[in-house]
């Protein structure tokens, strides 16, 4: 057997927060959209991971989401610029990453980072 796609999903009752979360803010394009289910994403391509940890790393809460970037200074913009407060960082940690968190609007914690 071989996974061929792992997506990540979020119940949610407002859509409208959701595409101005995934498609204003983080840039995403909306690829499917059912009316009662949408799905964004990119033409990147992506390595498929999964993660389990006690903790996210400098004694912060397991973050719901890993999302990199390759300009964390822009996307730390992009979120300042809409108002989403940082629950932690910015910060270069020991292991060689950049990186803040902050919540969607449906409560998941999210580390955006970017490799040092």
């Amino acid at each position: 057997m071989k996974v061929m796609r792992i997506v990540s999903n979020t119940g949610t009752a407002d859509l409208d927060k959701a595409a101005a979360f995934c498609g204003g803010i983080l840039g995403l394009e909306m690829l499917m959209d059912h009316g009662w289910f949408q799905t964004y994403g990119s033409g990147e391509s992506m390595t498929v991971q999964v993660s389990l940890g006690a903790q996210g790393g400098s004694g912060t809460a397991v973050p719901d989401l890993f999302m990199e970037v390759d300009d964390l200074e822009a996307a730390l913009a992009r979120f300042e610029g809409a108002g989403v407060p940082l629950e932690y960082g910015p910060v270069s940690e020991p292991w060689g990453v950049r990186r803040f968190y902050v919540r969607d609007p449906f409560g998941k914690l999210i580390n955006i980072l970017q490799h040092e």
